[in-house]
């Protein structure tokens, strides 16, 4: 986490303006980190996420017995191949990042070793029952606090192939039992019920492996021979989101954010802000390491409003905090419901967005899976908390550039998690 005594005050802007470049995809980040260490041979991994979760993968890959070198945003990693990771000398540590743990599970329970892996306080409250199943059905053994919290126990054994349908839409599960599949003889299946983020999908094949996708089913054939490559991190598109919404607010605001990933099955945020009657334009299409990247063109324009449910609020989870900032400066407000799982994020994020919206004076009726926040409403100064929320810290400094006098941000430092340089970057763009 970052500095919980670091405050930030942000001063109203005029506008937005000028070009700017994202830290690399965290999503992204994270699998090329694990699977280029399962790899055979080196793999050169260009723009790699310098956030603290990110940063978490690595050190659980290294602690693995992974030789990797770091550049600034360059990392080598030297694989150990299928068979060459080694047990950890001490309990792994994944910090914050619930992805480094449910993703990197899958892996270590394939392993001829125990290993034991947590985090901080905040991932000690994220479930984990949603990976032991799978990988308790494919024959290893985990243990965790009350049965569903970390730190996990992870008693690696040799896995069978399993045909798993997921419960609830979840990439993180996904990826688990695809991570696991790799390790299996035979051919592992995974059943969404709605789609989610592919990246696992397009990382492994990138790597060699043979993955399928065919109407919510993904196959995975297992042993398959990981290659080292040469890889890409696209900009990351939820780090767009925040410039996005603080282009929208301002006035004579016109921003370019530069090869930024584009995935389609990461084009809500796009396709939920223009319904709205956002201008946003994408320009320089194209694909990289198997991902489709390019440029976003965004100028301030009124934005009606919406309502996120069902399915969009799945795919909009990340974005809602700061969703909810535009929602209250939209002609229409915002609708969030089906969002329960804000309850269990890195904070309860429908408390801790329902708390600054308060302070700032803005109205909103809060349920218990989700919440209104009627429109034309104006921000006031505030004192501020991201109550150690990395989402947080960065929606209520977007909100801040709106209101009307200067705003602290308590325990600002918790943007770092996923954008170290993120009030640079702000500071760069404010006119």
């Amino acid at each position: 986490m970052g500095d919980s005594r670091m405050v930030e005050t942000i001063h109203p802007v005029t506008s937005l303006e000028g070009s700017i470049r994202l830290p690399g995809d965290k999503s992204i980040s994270h699998r090329y980190g694990m699977l280029a260490s399962i790899a055979e041979g080196t793999s050169r991994i260009h723009n790699y996420s310098l956030g603290a979760d990110c940063q978490s993968t690595l050190a659980c890959m290294r602690s693995l017995g992974v030789a990797m070198e770091s550049d600034g945003t360059e990392t080598t990693i030297h694989g150990a191949g299928l068979d060459g990771l080694r047990a950890a000398a001490a309990p792994l540590d994944a910090g914050n990042s619930g992805s480094t743990i449910r993703m990197l599970s899958g892996i270590l329970a394939a392993q001829p070793f125990v290993t034991r892996i947590g985090g901080d306080e905040s991932l000690s409250k994220r479930p984990m029952a949603r990976i032991m199943k799978p990988l308790g059905e494919m024959g290893a053994r985990l243990e965790a606090t009350n049965e569903k919290f970390p730190p996990l126990t992870i008693h690696g054994a040799k896995l069978r192939p399993i045909d798993y349908a997921l419960p609830v839409a979840s990439a993180q599960v996904k990826s688990c039992v695809l991570f696991a599949g790799v390790f299996c003889e035979g051919v592992t299946t995974v059943r969404e019920p709605v789609p989610t983020r592919d990246h696992s999908e397009i990382a492994l094949r990138q790597f060699g492996a043979e993955v399928e996708s065919l109407g919510g089913v993904i196959t995975i054939e297992g042993r398959p021979k990981l290659q080292g490559r040469e890889l890409t991190v696209p900009g990351d598109l939820s780090s767009s989101a925040f410039f996005l919404v603080a282009a929208l607010l301002k006035k004579g605001s016109s921003l370019s954010i530069e090869n930024v990933g584009l995935n389609p099955t990461r084009s809500a945020l796009m396709d939920f802000l223009v319904a709205g009657g956002a201008r946003i334009r994408l320009l320089n299409i194209q694909q990289d390491s198997g991902e489709v990247v390019g440029d976003i063109f965004v100028e301030h324009s009124p934005w009606k409003g919406g309502v996120l449910e069902k399915a969009m609020t799945a795919a909009l989870i990340d974005e809602i905090p700061v969703l909810a900032v535009l929602g209250a400066a939209s002609e229409e407000g915002l609708v969030v419901r089906d969002a329960a799982e804000l309850r269990v994020k890195e904070t309860d994020r429908i408390a801790t967005v329902a708390e600054n919206m308060k302070r700032m004076g803005i109205t909103v009726n809060v349920r218990e899976d989700g919440f209104d926040v009627p429109g034309k409403q104006q921000f006031r100064a505030a004192e501020l908390d991201s109550f150690g929320d990395h989402r947080i810290a960065m929606a209520f400094s977007v909100a801040a550039l709106a209101a009307d006098g200067p705003c602290t941000i308590h325990d600002a430092g918790a943007a770092s998690v996923s954008f170290p340089r993120f009030y640079d970057t702000l500071r760069e763009i404010s006119r």
